[in-house]
């Protein structure tokens, strides 16, 4: 690999200019800066960025902790796409992404709080994780600079899908399509949970609809077997729902192919709806109903807000909600 020294004789410059184009200074013209670039490009030179980092007090490091129950890892379709946004805002910026491991036996006995000042991160993303952990919360009320992902923690920043929104906006779509009997798959109780089933029972109770105890069952986020039994489950009433809605759009796999095996046909004996808009929900024939969360954009804000605390800039805590939108399928007949 080249020098910078190297690079300056190449160029017919100092190295102080070299430094300066490749640090975007503005007392060199632009046309210095592309020619010393790209020679330094050409001969596989890469600025000093740990001599940079000990200067700055800086490690251009930050942690991604993200831990999901259903073990999915990175092709949980939600949160890779969240990640790879957060993870180009992040690089374009000059940062790298670090995991941190949520295995305790892998951490050596160290906290995740401990891991973090361990690797020196300048700022943690926290996604799909138990928040109640209290090796979580040590971390949110330390001095380290963070942001969370569908999550609002007190004096903390975050970036939420707005899931409030969006169920509401889900139910008043099914409800106009004239059903009344209308069944909920809940996934496992979180802040995301809290929302969705407080717009459910607030819609049904502004259209004056009683909910059986039967209708509401708690089940996991994108688990392909607990739908399946659960809409046996409901089909099995001695009055069943008109209309089922699942936790995510890959757990309503799991119904749909309990409904079918059943002998039952979606929408005409049953209808289906989801949450998320992720690939899958588009290949499904009937084209399901399901609400789109913009993981794009909650990743380029939540990377944009985490780098500005880094950057000591003034970031406001409120919470940053990102907008949902109802995608309408063909898996909800109409009653009327």
């Amino acid at each position: 690999m080249s020098t910078i020294k190297e690079i300056a004789k190449l160029c017919g410059v100092s190295t102080a200019t070299v430094s300066k184009a490749l640090n975007d200074k503005n007392d060199i013209s632009e046309d210095t800066k592309s020619r010393i670039r790209e020679v330094a490009r050409e001969k596989g030179y890469f600025p000093q960025y740990y001599a940079k980092a000990i200067r700055m007090n800086k490690s251009y490091n930050i942690g991604v902790l993200f831990s999901d129950e259903s073990m999915s890892g990175l092709t949980h379709d939600y949160f890779a796409n969240i990640l790879n946004s957060f993870k180009e805002m992040a690089e374009d910026q000059g940062y790298d992404i670090t995991f941190i491991n949520s295995n305790p036996g892998s951490r050596n006995g160290r906290s995740y709080l401990e891991h973090c000042r361990y690797r020196g991160l300048d700022g943690v993303m926290i996604a799909c994780i138990r928040f109640e952990n209290p090796e979580v919360v040590e971390l949110l009320k330390s001095d380290i600079p963070l942001v969370t992902i569908d999550y609002d923690f007190p004096g903390r920043h975050s970036v939420l899908s707005d899931n409030f929104a969006g169920m509401k906006d889900l139910l008043e779509y099914i409800i106009s399509l004239g059903h009344r009997r209308i069944a909920y798959i809940f996934g496992e109780l979180s802040s995301v949970t809290h929302q969705r089933l407080g717009a459910f029972r607030e819609v049904m109770e502004e259209h004056g609809m009683f909910i059986p105890n039967d209708y509401l069952i708690l089940s996991k986020y994108r688990s392909l077997d607990e739908a399946a039994s659960y809409t046996q489950q409901l089909l099995e009433l001695t009055e069943p729902p008109t209309c089922i809605l699942y936790p995510d759009d890959y757990a309503a796999v799991g119904g749909i192919n309990q409904i079918r095996a059943m002998g039952l046909e979606i929408p005409g004996d049953i209808s289906v709806a989801g949450f998320d808009d992720i690939f899958m929900a588009a290949q499904l024939s009937p084209r399901l109903v399901t609400v789109y969360q913009n993981t794009r954009e909650i990743g380029r804000r939540a990377a944009e807000k985490l780098i500005s605390l880094i950057e000591r800039e003034n970031v406001l805590i409120d919470p940053d909600f990102v907008n949902t939108e109802l995608r309408v399928g063909d898996s909800v007949s109409q009653l009327l």
